[in-house]
């Protein structure tokens, strides 16, 4: 039934085009072909109509998430950097950069963008706390149980930092990753051990325990 909806849906937006090539559907239309897997598409369209409609940051965002499917970061992130450039106040434009500034080891960029996110939208806890976890150049916290341990240089290291993984310890791995990537921003295996760390945080932090809830 869901896939019949899209169907539908596209054929709708195609007539509409058709009938009116200078209509900004082509933005709605390029975001189903997205959601469809059909990227190439997506992004010819948004290049066509952007050529037309150069601020319509709607499109620009919708070619930045297609660029993204693609695994093209470059071209995402200059579409991304227009769009807030345009629309300051673009908290899924702040959200995206902050993740893909955070995967290029550029930690500080990513951060600023984490607090436009949380300016934006306070209620964002998850921004919030990885804003404050990328501010502390990864100092351990306080319920830290390897605080003692990671006041000492000697364990910065990946394959501390791996084992903490390994162990489960999300929270203290994530805070070595960042100090390494301090040292060394084009650090590959830190910058790919955070982003496992920060996803073993963030399902720990979703997976309810059994039997909890209402009955």
């Amino acid at each position: 039934m869901a896939e019949d909806a899209a169907a539908s849906a596209v054929r709708r937006y195609e007539q509409r085009l058709a009938k009116d090539p200078a209509s900004l559907a082509f933005a709605a239309l390029a975001d189903l072909y997205r959601k469809a897997g059909r990227t190439r598409e997506a992004i010819a369209l948004c290049r066509d109509g952007l050529e037309r409609y150069p601020h319509y940051t709607t499109a620009r965002l919708i070619l930045a998430k297609a660029y993204l499917t693609e695994g093209n970061r470059e071209d995402a992130l200059t579409e991304l950097s227009q769009v807030v450039a345009q629309s300051p106040d673009d908290v899924q434009a702040h959200r995206l950069l902050a993740d893909l500034y955070r995967r290029r080891g550029a930690l500080d960029l990513a951060a600023r963008h984490l607090d436009r996110v949380v300016a934006l939208d306070p209620g964002d806890r998850e921004a919030a706390r990885l804003r404050d976890l990328l501010r502390s150049g990864g100092a351990p916290g306080e319920t830290s149980g390897l605080r003692k341990i990671l006041e000492d240089d000697t364990f910065i290291t990946v394959s501390f930092a791996t084992i903490c993984l390994e162990q489960g310890l999300m929270e203290d791995a994530a805070a070595i990753f960042l100090r390494i990537l301090k040292r060394d921003p084009d650090n590959l295996s830190a910058r790919e051990g955070l982003e496992e760390a920060l996803g073993g945080r963030s399902q720990r932090r979703t997976t309810r325990p059994q039997g909890s809830g209402a009955r």
